[in-house]
């Protein structure tokens, strides 16, 4: 049946994509952070901005969203996204050596935020069991902003994903203490949850471990970019609903299949594949989040208000700082982290509604600490900006990522030719990273030891994800003429200064690659033709020195002729003059 103009899910549709594709770039253009704007979008758009007006006026039926609960689970999937892409740049191993900055320094900066917020609540008069529920609840810090602000490398991004994933794991166990404060659940609920949850994590690291390989190897020999996308989707989805049956959250199953995935050879694909998706699913969450903020009631209690909210962040800030230079992070690093953790998290509501549910908190309090956790989101990307002068003040490198290390030369193409190229860089001790599409080709490189990435190079995004900024040189082998002219500007463009070397199919399509940028071309009749006029020559009984030179002086001369045959058709005055000065310099 069609989807009717009047129904609710064409007009919100309507609104989130308008969102996406107009506001947002427009914001963008006067150097607004999309994150602001999503959450100014949602303001304006919801219950509390425009949807007071469609009664007056219907038309706006169509640029309000008219029932907010309906795109909630479209957030969630925001979330569950952004955690799967995390696990997608970790590994196991990475994560067990983190494992005392996950356990040490992030519970103890959720433990020791908690205590100091639910104690300022408790000596301003709240009851003890809501100032420890309220301290929980505004411990936290949101996951979903910070972590595309600082990644997961680096003096920041390090240390803020240690904490973050720590508050993520102790979501359940916080909503279960809260709970059991509140007579809806028990100690022995609690550890029958827990024993439930560490069994079905194992299961899917088992699964993941056998089952996925599989999986994604069926579809990368499809060559179907939306069997990939389906299976990559399914192994979210199947892992976040075992994690909630199992009374965890749903962002923790995410996490899981990310990692899984990670420690195989599709890492990158997934992660090209699923990009999209994950930015448009958190637009949706930043969205819910301005939606919930009631411009009127904050304008009656904006005194209230700002107190709450500075106080939250100079206590939260205070407590990750003095952490961090205790296990001697730079002066500057440790500022910016605390300031990046000051706001309140988007999982802060959650808690706050299992206190309410639980009779902690009253319904008031519960919706001045929303409108509270929904000011501080709103003012994270300008903290982002605020902690990163503050650290350059203080400690001038502390705010400089730490220098890239060269990726080598990377070899887009892995069969006979690639494999040679490769033999000869091991052969010389130079670095490489290679990229195949034939799932094939890459088990069975990865199992002679080859650095092999399985990947479609002809996917913009995947290139994009080489770092070839960082590269020695750029090899192109595969036997696709388009796609090497294609991929040679692009690149060139982006990377002016980089080494292109490219195989060609003949003569003309060394003249075209060279139009398009590479440094060299390789055709494989010139070199055809030249290995066999040595062999010749040598069966002769010429002598090797000779033929070598005379091999080596014509493969230079015919190369000059193809480079000109290339710029007399982009430039036809500079190529006639290269033409006429190596004609006198034959003596011509």
């Amino acid at each position: 049946m069609a989807l009717s103009l009047n129904s609710t899910g064409f007009s919100d549709a309507l609104v989130i994509l308008g969102a996406a594709g107009i506001v947002i770039p427009a914001f963008a253009r006067v150097r607004v952070n999309p994150v602001i704007g999503f959450i100014l979008v949602g303001a304006l758009v919801g219950p509390f901005g425009l949807g007071r007006l469609v009664d007056q006026a219907p038309w706006l039926y169509y640029l309000t969203i008219s029932d907010p609960h309906a795109i909630e689970p479209f957030a969630e999937l925001g979330i569950v996204l952004l955690l799967f892409a995390i696990g997608l740049e970790l590994s196991l191993r990475r994560l067990w050596d983190m494992r005392a900055l996950v356990f040490g320094v992030g519970a103890a900066e959720l433990g020791l935020s908690a205590l100091l917020i639910g104690g300022a609540l408790l000596a301003l008069g709240q009851p003890w069991t809501g100032a420890f529920g309220l301290g929980l609840a505004l411990a936290l810090s949101s996951t979903a902003l910070v972590l595309p602000m600082t990644g997961i490398n680096g003096p920041v991004g390090r240390p803020a994903f240690a904490m973050l994933l720590f508050e993520d794991v102790a979501l359940v166990p916080i909503i279960f203490v809260l709970g059991a404060f509140g007579g809806a659940a028990t100690l022995a609920s609690l550890g029958s949850t827990a024993l439930l949850g560490i069994l079905v994590v194992a299961a899917l690291l088992l699964a993941g471990r056998f089952l996925l390989p599989r999986l994604f190897a069926q579809a990368a020999r499809a060559k179907n970019p939306e069997l990939f996308l389906a299976a990559s989707l399914l192994a979210v989805i199947v892992a976040s609903l075992a994690t909630s049956a199992a009374g965890l959250s749903p962002i923790v199953g995410a996490l899981i299949a990310g990692l899984s995935i990670a420690e195989t050879d599709y890492r990158g694909e997934v992660e090209s594949i699923t990009a999209p998706f994950r930015g448009l699913a958190l637009g949706v969450f930043l969205i819910t989040v301005g939606m919930s903020l009631d411009l009127g009631a904050i304008a009656a209690n904006w005194q209230s208000l700002v107190m709450a909210v500075v106080g939250v962040m100079l206590l939260k800030t205070l407590v990750t700082f003095l952490l961090l230079r205790l296990i001697r992070t730079t002066r500057g690093a440790a500022l910016q982290t605390g300031i990046l953790m000051a706001s309140p998290s988007e999982t802060t509501l959650i808690v706050l509604g299992a206190a309410a549910s639980a009779g902690l908190i009253g319904a008031s309090t519960a919706a001045f600490w929303q409108t509270v956790t929904a000011i501080g989101l709103t003012l994270t990307p300008l903290l982002a900006r605020v902690g990163k002068d503050l650290a350059r003040r203080l400690e001038h490198a502390a705010d400089e990522p730490p220098e890239q290390a060269s990726v080598g030369t990377v070899i887009i193409g892995f069969g006979r030719v690639g494999r040679m190229v490769a033999d000869l860089l091991r052969m010389h001790g130079k670095p490489f990273t290679a990229v195949e599409s034939d799932i094939d080709a890459v088990s069975a490189a990865r199992k002679d030891g080859y650095n092999v990435l399985f990947g479609d190079a002809s996917r913009p995004d995947f290139i994009d994800r080489l770092r070839l900024g960082h590269a020695d040189a750029l090899v192109l082998t595969m036997d696709d003429p388009v796609l090497s002219v294609r991929l040679t500007r692009r690149v060139r463009g982006w990377v002016p200064d980089l080494t292109i070397v490219a195989r060609a199919r003949d003569t003309d399509h060394a003249a075209e690659l060279y139009r398009a940028g590479v440094t060299d071309a390789v055709p494989e009749t010139l070199e055809s033709s030249l290995q066999l006029s040595e062999a010749v020559l040598v069966d002769l009984g010429v002598a090797m020195g000779p033929v070598i030179a005379s091999i080596h002086e014509k493969r230079d001369e015919l190369r000059r002729e193809i480079k000109l045959a290339g710029a007399l058709d982009r430039e036809p005055r500079l190529a006639r003059t290269r033409l006429q000065d190596l004609n006198e310099a034959k003596g011509l």
